[in-house]
This record gives structure tokens, C-alpha cells and sequence, in this order.
């Protein structure tokens, strides 16, 4: 039967009146039922300089207000540019950067009309012809300009249009610009051999990092520790764990010994990929040479340590956490607390909770935290004194807040508090979910009457709805899942491997296919 039948099924069943909802909670029987030429405009700065294009884009703020004019006259020979003069300046380069964007204009003839650019202003349009596509022409106008000048073929100023090509991993039109520099005997700086190694390093281009620091060496320029940090990095970033170790080596062979922030992208790489011996002989060298372990070096073993559950050294590294300025994401918040679920460190989980809590506020994710410690501990004591700390705070029921409560008191037998909490989720606004489908039929199951709370989902649309998990997973980690859930699983799986497709299922559908059966 078609979604659409069943619907209607269900309307023409329980719309007339809600005798059949009190039969469905009793009995478990439900009857069949753009900026569209040039986007990349809206977040290039210049757009955000002129204050007299504010119709050019909808993202552009409101100007602040002009200063007095007193201050706009400032005098030439302070050192500082007028006001005013900036403001043309601003006006003139956004002018320039709107015609270069036009269709089919040619940024060569610009320049050439205009006479010359600053090297400011060039590099602004080199920077938006290489955001948009238009390599070929980035070079040729950066060709063009240098050659008005002799002077302007400096290491400088080939070291900033060649950042611009590293950085976006254009590396073919990025040597051209290293053939043209050779081609003019300009000196090629440490910078400029960084720019290029990371550039290749990115596209994971190593054997040609390894060419670029050979030819640094013969040139007479030793490689520096952010060479070979950041290849360090990139290699750690493919997996390359082998060849991290054998960059270390390199570094020390080269007469450049590892530093602080080596040894720290060293550990942060280990741990990402696992390699938790490895970064813990790591971590004590660091430890060993005294310096210092970074706060994101931290957190990074941290989270490793949680990924593969091992709970002392966890705590070890989290006392250090507590003691520093770390930031912890609410990913790894989730992660830790997961461990403390599955040990059933139930006091520890609130202890993590208000620590956390304390740091960053209570967060709806730091409100579940407490609560499910609660829960586990079975302490009604605690449940209800956090449930008073909420009111307080004048905290409204989520999804998964709301079903926190629901499996405490469904636990716990308590239909009357079970009955308070649907109630208060339904004033709330917050919006059921599978699981709490499942609660409310396995509460059925037990002797408690569903009727009411089966009439207000059906008032507000809610069997019509798409069936999805809002709760937080960390509840699933804790109460498990009810039999209403495994059941759902259970059937829904066999259903879509028979179908071979997935189907979109509603409340209504799910309630029909596991209660009927």
C-alpha cells in the first residue's frame, strides 16, 4: 500500500474522533493508512571596503558612521594617509577589481589602458583571477607589470604572487613562475622554497618536495624546522607514518635538530592515525628535552586515548587538561563521556560534566551529561535536583533531554512522572522522535495508558512526520535500546533488503508495520 493510502487510512480512522487513539495504546492495532554570473563577489573583501556600493552585495555590512570632519583633514606630513584619500584609494581599487570581473574582460588591456598599478592593486587582481579560474591571465598580468619596471623583478615581489599559486595547490603554474625567476637570475629565498615544498606537499607530491630540498641544499640554503614541519604534517595527514619518522632523520641529518613544535606535530600525528606507542615515546623525549606540549597536542592524545576507550590514561591526560587553557569540541565531550557510560563511572561522568560544564557553561549537551549520570546511579534524588537546577535556569525540553527523563521514570515505573514529562515535552515544543515512540509503547506494555499522548502527536501532525533519531547518541549508550526499537530494526532491515531500496517511512507506517505483526 502506497504512503499515500496509508495516510489517508489513518485520517479517515482517527480524525472523526479519538476513541480509536485510547483502542491503538491499549490494544496496539492502527488501521492501514545566486549571484548567479560571479558568486565568488559575495565574500571578496573588496566588496566590503567601498561603503558607496552597498547595493552590490546583500553579505556587505553597514558602514560605520563617518568620523568629524576634523579628523578627515589629517595633515599630509604626519606620516598618516587622509582619510579621505583612502577612501578614493578603496573606491578606485573596488572600480578596477568590478571591471576586471565583467565577462569578457581582459585584464591586459586594463592594465595597459590604465597605464600602470601599484603592487598592491596587482596583487589583489592576480589574487581574484586565480580565485575564479584564470590562471593563464594571473601570469600574464603579473608578466606585464614587472616589465614595466626592471626594478620590479625582485625576490619580493615574486615571492608574494608565488604564495598566491602554493596556496591554492596550482603547482605547474607555480614552477612557471621559479622558471621565470631563474630565467632573470632573481635570487630564490628560504620563503620561496617553503611556499613550493608545501605547496607540492599538499597534492601529496613528496617526491618532488624531496627534488625542491636537494636543490635548496646545492643553492646554499639550509632548510629551516617550518620546511620540514609542514612536510612532516602532510605525510602524517596521507597515512605516511614511516615517512614521518624518516623526515625526523633527514631534519637531524641536516644539521637541523627537532624543535618544539616538531615533536608536537610528531604526536598530533601519531595519535590520528593510532599509533598510540609511537606517540607516547614521542610525548616523553618532549617531556625529556622540557619543552612544551602544546594545549591542541593535548587534546589530540586525549581523544586518542578516548577512541580506543583506555580509561587511565585518559584521566591522566585530562588532569592536564583541567589545568590548562584547552578547548575541548563537543565530539570529543561526547567520546569521553561515552567511556565513562561504558565503565559505568556514573559519579565520574557527573564529576567530567559539571568540570566541563564549569568551563564553557551548560550547554544542552552538559544537561544530558548530568543527567544521565543520574540515570545510571538510579538516584531519583539526583534526577530531581537537576531536574530544579533546569527550572531555574529556565532550561525548555529538547528531544533528547525530554527522553532522558522518560527512560528514567519508564526504569523506575513511575507512569505518574512518565505522564508529567510527556506533557511538559508537548507544552515545550519538543518534538518527538523514534525513540520516543519507543518509550511510549513499551510503556504500554507495562500497564500505562498511551491515549492522550497518542491524540496530541496525532493533532500536531506527528504520525505524518518522518521517522529519524533527534536524541543525543550518549542516551542509547546508556539505557540501551527498548524492545519497541529492536523490533522497528528488525523489520524495517528485512523489509528494504526484500525491496531492495530504502523506503521513506513515517511514525505512522512504523507504528502500523511492528504493531500489527
Amino acid at each position: 500500500m502506497s504512503p499515500g493510502k496509508i495516510s489517508a487510512g489513518i485520517m479517515k480512522t482517527v480524525a472523526p474522533d479519538f476513541c480509536v487513539a485510547a483502542v491503538i495504546a491499549s490494544t496496539f492495532f492502527l488501521k492501514p493508512r545566486n549571484q548567479k554570473s560571479f558568486p565568488h563577489l559575495a565574500t571578496h573583501p573588496l566588496l566590503f571596503m567601498n561603503p558607496h556600493r552597498l547595493c552590490l552585495t546583500a553579505f556587505q555590512p553597514t558602514p560605520p558612521p563617518l568620523p568629524p570632519l576634523s579628523s578627515l583633514l589629517v595633515n599630509e606630513g604626519s606620516g598618516r594617509r587622509p582619510f579621505l584619500s583612502t577612501l578614493s584609494m578603496r573606491s578606485a581599487a573596488f572600480d578596477l577589481l568590478n571591471e576586471v570581473s565583467r565577462s569578457g574582460s581582459c585584464p591586459i588591456h586594463i592594465l595597459e589602458s590604465d597605464g600602470d598599478w601599484s603592487f598592491e592593486r596587482l596583487q589583489t587582481i592576480v589574487a581574484f583571477l586565480v580565485d575564479v579560474g584564470r590562471t593563464t591571465e594571473a601570469l600574464q598580468v603579473f608578466c606585464l607589470w614587472k616589465n614595466k619596471d626592471k626594478s620590479r623583478s625582485s625576490t619580493v615581489n615574486y615571492s608574494k604572487i608565488l604564495q598566491l599559486f602554493c596556496k591554492r595547490s596550482l603547482m605547474n603554474e607555480a614552477m612557471l613562475i621559479i622558471e621565470d625567476m631563474e630565467k632573470h637570475k632573481v635570487a630564490q629565498s628560504i620563503e620561496i622554497y617553503n611556499d613550493i615544498i608545501h605547496g607540492f606537499a599538499r597534492i601529496k607530491e613528496f617526491e618532488k618536495c624531496r627534488t625542491i630540498l636537494m636543490k635548496m641544499v646545492e643553492n646554499g640554503i639550509s632548510p629551516v624546522h617550518e620546511t620540514y614541519n609542514v612536510l612532516i604534517r602532510a605525510h602524517g595527514s596521507y597515512g605516511f607514518y614511516d615517512d614521518m619518522s624518516r623526515c625526523v632523520k633527514l631534519m637531524e641529518s641536516s644539521g637541523c635538530s627537532p624543535n618544539e613544535a616538531t615533536y608536537n606535530v610528531l604526536i598530533q600525528e601519531f595519535a590520528r592515525g593510532g599509533l598510540l606507542e609511537r606517540m607516547e615515546k614521542v610525548y616523553r623525549t618532549l617531556l625529556s628535552k622540557r619543552m612544551h606540549l602544546y594545549s591542541s597536542t593535548l587534546v589530540t592524545m586525549i581523544e586518542a586515548y578516548a577512541e580506543f576507550r583506555i580509561l587511565d590514561k585518559l584521566e591522566k591526560m585530562y588532569c592536564k587538561f583541567l589545568n590548562s587553557k584547552a578547548y575541548m569540541k563537543d565530539c570529543l565531550i561526547r567520546k569521553i563521556a561515552n567511556v565513562y557510560i561504558e565503565n559505568c563511572r556514573f559519579a565520574r561522568l557527573e564529576e567530567f560534566g559539571n568540570d566541563i560544564g564549569g568551563r564553557t557553561g551548560r550547554s544542552e549537551l552538559i544537561w544530558c551529561i548530568l543527567l544521565l549520570s543520574s540515570a545510571g546511579l538510579l538516584s531519583r534524588k539526583g534526577i530531581n535536583s537537576i531536574a530544579r537546577e533546569m527550572e531555574i535556569a529556565k532550561v525548555r525540553l529538547s528531544t533528547s533531554l525530554a527522553n532522558i527523563f522518560a527512560l528514567f521514570y519508564l526504569k523506575m515505573n513511575d507512569f505518574r512522572a512518565l505522564n508529567g514529562i510527556f506533557s511538559d515535552a508537548i507544552k515545550d515544543d519538543a518534538q518527538p522522535d523514534v525513540l520516543t515512540v519507543s518509550i511510549l509503547f513499551d510503556a504500554c506494555t507495562i500497564g500505562y495508558d498511551g491515549a492522550y499522548v497518542l491524540e496530541k502527536w496525532n493533532r500536531k501532525g506527528f504520525l505524518e512526520a518522518v521517522v529519524e533519531m533527534k536524541t543525543d547518541p550518549l542516551v542509547i549508550s546508556t539505557f540501551g535500546k527498548g524492545p519497541f526499537m529492536r523490533r522497528c530494526e528488525k523489520l524495517c532491515t528485512s523489509r528494504e533488503s526484500k525491496a531492495k531500496e530504502k523506503k521513506l517511512w513515517r511514525y505512522a507506517d512504523l507504528m502500523r508495520l511492528v504493531l500489527c505483526k
